[in-house]
């Protein structure tokens, strides 16, 4: 027996061991207690047992590794293990976006492209899907309007597709968010430039800007997190990612198909 083989019939011996075991304890006592679970326990002896006894069967055929994904799907189904969503990959980048981030909802991503052919980040959106539910069947023009206002909570997550320096990034941002913010509460735009620490990006680095109102909460490339509170800002940065000229048209786009199903 290979040990791959071998593997597998301890798994299965370790099952039915533990699943006899604690058939026998509660049997042993009298309790009304003890016999409510005992009768709540004995489905999942039962599923043990028939886990066991797939796992043995397996070993003697070479379809081992097919029967495992198998039981792993089966386990989610049973209520053992809830399965994992995948992550969503920005196709330009290759990148990849969880399906949650603090707390809201993947709904889509796109790459920010720079003179032309310059893939510098990828960028996803995650929406409150409650906050959404009341305006996720109008038509596109009623979703843009809704993601170019802030009050919408969202997360806009950036994931960096090349090395960059943290002054051209800081710069970038600011370049877009300032004649957006029309001479109101440019302040704010310092306070973003503090919140970057004099670090350079490197390809993968991440960094989040959950929107909530006025309020701005700013995870940097390092972990660190900050807060800016500006209405102009926040207002300012939601026509950077979703108004008519967004940074990134193909990001947009994917989000308002994406609101739609929420």
């Amino acid at each position: 027996m290979n040990s791959s083989r071998l593997l597998i019939c301890r798994q299965s011996h370790r099952l039915l061991s533990s699943s006899r075991i604690a058939t026998r304890s509660i049997s042993s006592s009298s309790s009304p207690s003890a016999v409510a679970a005992s009768n709540n326990s004995q489905p999942a002896a039962a599923t043990a047992i028939l886990i066991a006894s797939a796992l043995v069967y397996a070993s003697s055929r070479n379809d081992a590794p097919l029967l495992s994904s198998t039981l792993c799907s089966a386990a989610g189904r049973l209520g053992a293990e809830p399965t994992m969503l995948s992550p969503a990959t920005e196709p330009k980048t290759g990148i990849l976006f969880p399906r949650l981030c603090n707390g809201m909802t993947f709904v889509g991503c796109g790459v920010r492209v720079k003179y032309g052919f310059v893939k510098v980040y990828a960028v996803g959106t995650y929406m409150d899907p409650l906050a959404m539910s009341v305006i996720k069947d109008q038509d596109k023009p009623q979703l843009q309007k809704a993601l170019l206002d802030p009050t919408y909570p969202r997360t806009i997550r950036i994931v960096m597709n090349r090395n960059l320096s943290i002054e051209k990034y800081t710069a970038a941002i600011i370049e877009a968010l300032e004649p957006r913010m029309k001479g109101q509460e440019l302040e704010s735009l310092e306070e973003f430039k503090k919140l970057n620490p004099a670090v350079d990006l490197i390809e993968g680095a991440e960094m989040e800007m959950t929107v909530r109102g006025d309020t701005l909460l700013y995870k940097n490339a390092v972990g660190g997190i900050g807060q800016i509170k500006s209405g102009v800002f926040t207002t300012a940065l939601c026509d950077v990612f979703y108004g008519k000229e967004a940074v990134s048209p193909g990001h947009l786009e994917d989000v308002l198909e994406g609101v739609k199903k929420l």
